[in-house]
């Protein structure tokens, strides 16, 4: 073994490579499955490059420099879907064939040259193994990069009305006859408020959870334009039942870390635009309301929805609760009042004063205001007004939103 191994050469690599494939075929899978042509090609040529590669360390030259080849044949692997766990599988499997070969061959004489070819196996293995890594990932970002893009024109078409059948040809996707169109509120993480902490890192962070969740959940039946704070999803209506939306939010928001948010809107595709606008406009109502997390529909909140449109109606509502404006601690009452569900003690408990005087304000609130909130006539005015109210203060702060 000795003598033979030492002088071996690059004439050896045909024999030694032909004789490591036809092991390879006989007896590991999965190449004892592999179709005569693939073994003859690039399974032949990748262990005629190992062999190389190994003949060349044993006889003391240096590690490759370039492994061009064998990524390329492992970037073309991962292309034609072999799952990377598959190679790594038969590069380790090749190794132990080739150690298997070199035990076999050797004399009790030849324990140093043994070490030394085990010695370079294993950092050939570390080399291949790593090369064949760094393709598949390279392979794999650039496809996810790929469907993002595709994904991204494809939204943005939808939700900007002029998506084509040409366009959906091009990003290699299908448009659905009808969306559910969910506006979506991310709410901050905790730890963005950690001083000790990069917000923006954590926000990114939260951001990819979300999409990692989406894509866990719905595969990539689901198209998103998605922000830290939010944005749009668009879930095919054969994706997902509408009764299943509630559940699929919950799982999101248990994989994201954070609990969302969404109102969502049904509509067939070319009715996105006006879906998604409706139901951001919706998702700003649920939060004006103080709504907490999960799912929220038009059926639920119509009339919370409405009053709050700019019009006639809202100003009038609005201006019946000016007086309230030099009373602060009226208006506070009344919200409290309502929030608490027209409960005087605990109303009076939130804001921590006696239950008569809870009593006297709202008196003195039907006095300013006209609208008795002893009577039902005056409750609901009252609360009209202040669902009015919120939707004043949103168009106030419209021009300074950016939209997700």
């Amino acid at each position: 073994m000795s003598g033979r191994v030492v002088s071996l050469s690059m004439r050896d690599v045909h024999a030694m490579s032909r004789e490591l494939v036809a092991h390879l075929s006989a007896a590991v899978p999965p190449f004892t499955t592999l179709p005569a042509d693939v073994l003859s090609g690039e399974v032949t040529a990748v262990a005629r490059l190992c062999v190389e590669w190994s003949i060349r360390r044993v006889n003391g030259g240096d590690l490759p420099e370039r492994t061009d080849r064998l990524r390329g044949a492992a970037a073309r692997w991962c292309r034609a879907g072999v799952p990377i766990e598959v190679v790594v599988h038969a590069v380790h499997e090749g190794f132990k064939a080739g150690l298997d070969l070199l035990f076999a061959r050797a004399q009790a004489s030849d324990a140093e040259l043994v070490v030394k070819g085990t010695s370079t196996a294993l950092e050939l293995l570390d080399l291949i193994t790593t090369t064949v890594s760094k393709a598949y990932v390279l392979e794999r970002r650039a496809d996810a990069a790929e469907h993002h893009t595709a994904v991204h024109t494809l939204t943005s078409a939808l939700l900007g009305g002029h998506a084509t059948t040409k366009m959906a040809r091009e990003c290699g996707i299908r448009i659905a006859d009808r969306y559910h169109v969910l506006a979506v509120w991310i709410p901050p993480h905790p730890d963005e408020t950690h001083p000790r902490l990069d917000r923006h890192v954590v926000a990114r962070r939260k951001l990819r959870r979300v999409q990692a969740a989406l894509a866990k959940l719905l595969r990539d039946n689901a198209l998103a334009m998605l922000s830290v704070d939010g944005g749009s999803i668009l879930v095919p209506e054969t994706a997902c039942a509408e009764t299943d939306l509630d559940e699929l939010v919950a799982q999101l928001s248990e994989l994201a870390g954070v609990p969302l948010t969404a109102a969502v809107v049904g509509a067939n595709a070319a009715d996105v635009p006006r879906a998604a606008q409706q139901a951001h406009d919706l998702l700003d109502t649920v939060r004006r309301l103080g709504r907490g997390p999960g799912v929220h529909r038009f059926a639920e909140l119509a009339l919370q929805y409405q009053l709050t449109r700019p019009g006639i109606g809202r100003d009038i509502l609005d201006a019946r609760l000016a007086p309230l404006d030099a009373h602060p601690e009226l208006l506070e009452t009344l919200k409290v009042f309502f929030s608490t569900d027209l409960n005087r003690q605990r109303a009076a408990r939130q804001l921590c004063i006696h239950p008569n005087t809870i009593d006297y304000r709202l008196r003195r609130i039907g006095q300013l205001t006209g609208f008795d909130p002893s009577r039902t006539t005056g409750l609901w005015y009252l609360r009209s007004a202040l669902i009015a109210r919120l939707g004043l203060a949103e168009d106030a702060l419209a021009p300074a939103r950016q939209p997700a």
